[in-house]
């Protein structure tokens, strides 16, 4: 099969499409046949050695994807050859087949597609995770999204809504605004780090954000929590800035508030019951039509290093996805 793949820990740069082998599905595990392979930031961690976890090299980034069961592990009952599914791979989706864990793959409706699957999986399975296992997200509550232009903001956005929230979208640019606006969301803030902090504290009449969904971490996320409203919740989901911040310990005493960190990998392979619950929730929206993906650029397999490049650039409104076969 051809797959692309990291032999030198680097940039999309490195990236190279050929032959690959892959394994028959050991215990718990499946085989897939991928149509179609989400791409999100961690993609371009996991290239460079900079993630929560390392595979060995070689190996193919992607952490979701949809497609047909190709083979089943010894032990699993659940599936068969020819199921449609989605699967939470953590790695190994960029290529013409990939091996899940049987626990976080899912089969889906008749009516969901296979393109619509690969764009909600980890994106929306970390947002829903992040706002109603983690924040307990209150209908009427306010929702501060940072980075809420991209694929993980864009779903925060989207579930933040259908959870009944007033959702404030927080980004950079003009165009990056009009679009969190087509994506539902109720307030608009042009951010900077200078300006985030009073521009939420203005939005809610002084009181701050109830949950603050922070994906860009770097000097944002203090600025960001220095307004949350008293019980406030802040959601670490990640590090888009590249750097890691460091909060002044005595801010969570004085404002009662958390720092609550969001891992769905942690999630789904501790969790699988819960998981697989929240993502039924996931696919029953998308059959029904409250969910609709935001598909910002559609890529062949063999050039996956430009999605990669285009997620990398901050250049994406929604989701980056790949067309594999």
């Amino acid at each position: 099969m051809k797959a692309v793949l990291i032999e030198e820990l680097g940039g999309p740069e490195k990236l190279v499409f050929r032959d690959h082998k892959i394994e028959p599905p050991g215990p718990g595990r499946v085989n897939i046949e991928v149509k179609y392979a989400g791409v999100n930031f961690p993609d371009s961690l996991i290239i460079r050695g900079k993630y929560q976890f390392q595979p060995d090299l070689p190996f193919s980034p992607g952490g979701e994807v949809s497609g047909i069961i190709k083979e089943v592990g010894p032990d699993v009952t659940e599936f068969k050859p020819g199921d449609r599914v989605a699967s939470g791979t953590s790695w190994g989706g960029f290529a013409e087949e990939v091996q899940g864990f049987a626990f976080n793959t899912h089969k889906l409706p008749d009516n969901v597609s296979f393109r619509d699957a690969a764009s909600v999986l980890m994106t929306h399975g970390t947002v829903i995770h992040a706002l109603k296992d983690r924040a307990k997200l209150q209908p009427g509550e306010t929702l501060a999204i940072l980075g809420a232009s991209g694929g993980v903001g864009t779903a925060a956005i989207q579930l933040g809504k259908i959870l009944g929230a007033n959702v404030i979208a927080c980004t950079s640019t003009d165009e990056k605004l009009a679009f969190c606006k087509k994506v539902g969301a109720d307030i608009l803030h042009k951010y900077t780090i200078e300006n985030l902090k009073s521009g939420i504290k203005d939005l809610t009449g002084g009181k701050g954000a109830d949950v603050i969904f922070d994906a860009v971490g770097g000097g944002y996320s203090e600025q960001a929590f220095r307004a949350i409203a008293p019980m406030g919740r802040h959601l670490v989901i990640g590090f888009a800035s590249g750097s890691v911040p460091a909060i002044p310990w005595n801010l969570p005493l004085l404002k009662s508030a958390s720092i609550t960190g969001v891992f769905w990998g942690n999630f789904f392979r501790n969790y699988p019951k819960e998981n697989k619950e929240n993502i039924e929730e996931l696919f029953l929206r998308l059959q029904n039509g409250e969910l609709i993906p935001h598909i910002d650029s559609e890529y062949p397999l063999k050039e996956a290093s430009y999605a990669l490049h285009k997620i990398e650039s901050r250049n994406v409104l929604g989701k980056t996805i790949i067309k594999v076969s």
